[in-house]
C-alpha cells in the first residue's frame, strides 16, 4: 500500500516525542565538538578536501538549527566567523569557491543557501558594512544560479550551462528558495524549468536518475529529487507520492549500510522530503533516523563519515537531528 502522506508539513504537526533527553544530549556534544574543529581563519574541512565553503556552511548551518545566529548564542561568534570566510571566497562574478574547490557550484549551493539563510533571519545584521557585503554578495549568488542554468533546467559542476545532475542541481534549488523566502526576486522561469528537469529525472519505479539520459534509482538522489520537487513549490503531485514511497520501500533508517558512501548526503535530503511530507512519512522516518544517528554517535561527539570526512558527516547528522527544533526557514513549507 503506498503512503503518500497528508500533504501537511510537520512545521506546525509535531510528532509526539520528537525531542528526547538523549538528542538534547548527543547534538550538545557533537555542536562542541563541531565548534572545536573550526580553523582559525573561520573555515571548516578535512584532510581531503581543506578548507571548504561547502563543509563551512554547512557547519555554519548545523549551529544556525540550535538557535545560533552571527554574534548571538553559544555559538554565535562560529557562525560569524564562518560568516567571514564565505564571504571572503565571494568573487565578483557572484560564485562562492574555495581556490581549490573541484566541483565548484557544489559549495556554491551550499553557501548561498547559507548565506541566505543568515540574511532572511538577521537582515544582515547590524553591522553595515557586512549587511552591505552579505546583501551584495547574496544578489550576486543567486544571479548566477539563475545564468548558469543548463538548457535541460539544471546545474552542473561547473558554472558553464552545459549539462546538468539532479545532485548539483538541489543545491541550487535549496539557494533559490532560501533567497525567496528572504525577499529577494527569484525568476519564476528559473524555478519552472528546474521543476521540468527534475520532473524528467524519474524512473518508472518513483526514485530518480542522476541524469537525463537512462540509468538506475538510487535512494539518496531520489530523496534529493523529492526535496527539490518540494522546494520549487509542488507540494501535492502524484510523483512526489511515488517518490515517497521508493524512500520508504529502499531507505527507511535502519535499512541502509551506514557505510555507504552518501548515507549523510541521503539522510540529510531524505529528512528533509518527509518532513514537508508530514504525517506518518515524518513520524516513522524521523524516529528511525534519530534512533539510527544516536547510535552511530561517536564517544567524542562526531559523526564519522569515510568519504567526505568527519566534518561533514557531523555537520549533516547535526542538522538531521536538530530539524524539529524548527529554526531554519528553509524547513518550512
Amino acid at each position: 500500500m503506498p503512503f503518500t502522506g497528508d500533504h501537511k508539513s510537520a512545521q506546525n504537526a509535531p510528532t509526539e516525542g520528537e525531542m528526547t533527553p538523549q538528542l538534547d544530549a548527543a547534538t550538545a556534544r557533537g555542536l562542541a565538538w563541531l565548534a572545536r574543529k573550526q580553523s582559525p581563519d573561520g573555515s571548516f574541512g578535512d584532510d581531503r578536501w581543506g578548507r571548504s565553503v561547502a563543509i563551512t556552511a554547512l557547519a555554519a548551518i548545523a549551529f544556525m538549527a540550535d538557535g545560533n545566529l552571527p554574534g548571538r548564542g553559544p555559538y554565535g561568534e562560529n557562525v560569524e566567523r564562518a560568516l567571514k570566510h564565505v564571504l571572503e571566497n565571494c568573487t565578483e562574478s557572484g560564485l562562492i569557491a574555495g581556490d581549490t574547490a573541484a566541483a565548484p557550484m557544489y559549495g556554491h549551493g551550499f553557501a548561498s543557501l547559507f548565506l541566505c539563510e543568515v540574511y532572511g533571519m538577521t537582515g544582515g545584521g547590524p553591522d553595515a558594512a557586512q549587511a552591505a557585503k552579505l546583501h551584495n554578495a547574496v544578489l550576486r549568488a543567486i544571479r548566477l544560479i539563475a545564468t548558469t542554468q543548463n538548457d535541460e533546467g539544471g546545474w552542473r559542476y561547473n558554472p558553464i550551462p552545459n549539462d546538468a545532475d539532479v545532485s548539483v542541481t538541489i543545491c541550487q534549488i535549496m539557494a533559490l528558495r532560501s533567497a525567496r523566502n528572504a525577499g529577494l526576486d527569484v525568476p519564476k522561469q528559473t524555478i519552472d524549468r528546474a521543476v521540468d528537469y527534475i520532473r524528467r529525472c524519474q524512473n518508472d519505479d518513483g526514485g530518480f536518475k542522476y541524469q537525463l539520459t537512462p540509468g538506475p534509482s538510487a535512494w539518496p538522489r531520489s530523496a534529493a529529487g523529492i526535496a527539490s520537487l518540494y522546494y520549487s513549490g509542488v507540494y501535492e503531485d502524484d510523483q512526489i507520492n511515488k517518490g515517497i514511497k521508493y524512500l520508504r520501500d529502499n531507505a527507511m533508517p535502519g535499512h541502509v549500510d551506514r557505510s555507504s558512501p552518501h548515507y549523510f548526503y541521503g539522510h540529510y535530503y531524505a529528512a528533509q522530503a518527509m518532513y514537508l511530507a508530514g504525517g506518518t512519512n515524518w513520524s516513522e522516518w524521523w524516529t528511525g533516523v534519530r534512533t539510527e544517528l544516536l547510535q552511530s554517535q561517536q564517544p567524542d561527539g562526531f559523526w564519522q563519515d569515510p568519504g567526505v570526512g568527519d566534518v561533514y558527516g557531523t555537520a549533516m547528522a547535526l542538522i538531521v537531528l536538530q530539524m524539529p527544533k524548527r529554526y531554519l526557514p528553509i524547513f518550512q513549507k
